[in-house]
């Protein structure tokens, strides 16, 4: 089926009962300890959901959203929801945008203009993307998958099938963090022969032959070790047991606020002050594509797919032109020889500032390497 255009429209009964609930919200005490020292901080969570009760306003957020013309495309027997933005230069090159967990396409709102527009917004017309933002399935307003088997490498090929067959490009360019850097990498493995080429923001890969057991080795798997005793909990629910914590998310939006702010004041490049760099409006507007759709169970069932059931393959070579761009406050990239060995890295770039969200958290640096890197791919 063509893609059908599409408006985000939130049904009133939706919005009225997330206020009941949130005005029947039972909070926890606090825990002994420092705020967020033991997963989300009680306080911040209680004054948020305040916030989200009195101050903010969905339907401003969801007009600003609807600016951009956005589609629904049925592939592979799922409805992807996307937006589709058409670039303004002598040359646009597609440019397919991946989120990952707990985002959402909402990352990526606040580039649509520069990146399509680069001339408006102190740019370089000759750098003009035509841009295209699809959900996760399972994420969002796109459908949600009714049978097993959708793991990255499917999502991977449903983008791939969203791309060539339904909107045209026989080439594109690709870019992707979290979850989006394992689709972007699967498209390069499975779908080489479309791509111009990959921008990734997190990349896997494991020791090339010999250094499995060398120095480089041990201290990227004790960065690492430490990184799974600390951070890795929401990891081991989603892959294993996804379904027993959603049924709360999908009942308390406290509940689905504390599992996902906690991992933007951890994962942000926000010094502990997560309002530095993400106001609550923005949080909540995040949160919504999550509360309003019920899709807390269908979004964590991707770690369920690609961890649990079937493992994410870090290995196969990779061989379309690759930028990795590494920010200081992202969980350790494996080392750049093992990145060279595995991608046909053309561009490496160490930023000085920035975190898990890096679209968000630094904006520019973000925009200015994704137009440097494909600048010369054209």
């Amino acid at each position: 089926m063509p893609p059908r255009p599409f408006r985000i429209d939130v049904p009133q009964a939706v919005l009225t009962d997330l206020h009941r609930r949130l005005d029947a919200t039972r909070f926890p005490e606090p825990l002994p300890g420092a705020p967020w020292e033991r997963g989300a901080d009680v306080s911040y969570i209680r004054e948020l959901c305040s916030h989200w009760r009195h101050q903010y306003d969905w339907r401003r957020h969801e007009a600003e959203l609807n600016r951009f013309p956005q589609f629904l495309c049925e592939v592979d027997g799922v409805d992807l929801h996307f937006w589709h933005v058409q670039g303004k230069g002598p040359s646009p090159m597609p440019l397919l945008l991946t989120h990952g967990w707990p985002g959402s396409i909402y990352e990526f709102h606040h580039l649509i203009g520069s990146l399509t527009d680069p001339a408006a917004h102190g740019g370089d017309a000759r750098d003009a993307f035509d841009v295209v933002i699809p959900a996760l399935p399972g994420y969002g307003f796109s459908g949600k998958p009714r049978e097993p088997g959708w793991n990255a490498a499917r999502v991977a090929a449903a983008f791939d099938r969203l791309m060539v067959e339904h909107l045209g490009y026989s080439r594109y360019g690709a870019q992707g963090g979290d979850w989006g850097g394992l689709v972007t990498t699967a498209l390069g493995v499975e779908h080489a022969e479309h791509l111009v080429g990959i921008h990734l923001n997190l990349a896997l890969a494991g020791p090339p032959p010999g250094e499995e057991q060398g120095e480089l080795a041990q201290a990227y798997g004790q960065k690492m070790a430490a990184i799974m005793a600390a951070e890795t909990g929401y990891f081991q629910v989603q892959s294993t047991k996804p379904m027993s914590l959603a049924i709360a998310q999908s009942d308390s939006p406290a509940g689905l606020a504390a599992w996902i702010i906690e991992k933007f004041q951890t994962w942000s490049d926000c010094g502990g002050q997560l309002e530095r760099v993400l106001s609550k409006d923005w949080l909540l507007t995040n949160l919504m594509f999550y509360w309003v759709t019920n899709s807390a169970a269908s979004a964590a069932n991707l770690y369920y797919e690609t961890h649990g059931v079937g493992r994410a393959d870090s290995s196969r070579p990779v061989r379309v032109p690759t930028a990795v761009a590494v920010f200081p406050k992202e969980i350790p990239l494996p080392p750049r020889r093992w990145l060279e060995a595995r991608y046909n890295l053309r561009r490496y770039s160490e930023m000085a500032q920035g975190g898990h969200f890096a679209a968000v958290d630094a904006p520019d640096l973000f925009l200015a390497d994704v137009r440097a890197f494909f600048r010369e791919l054209r």
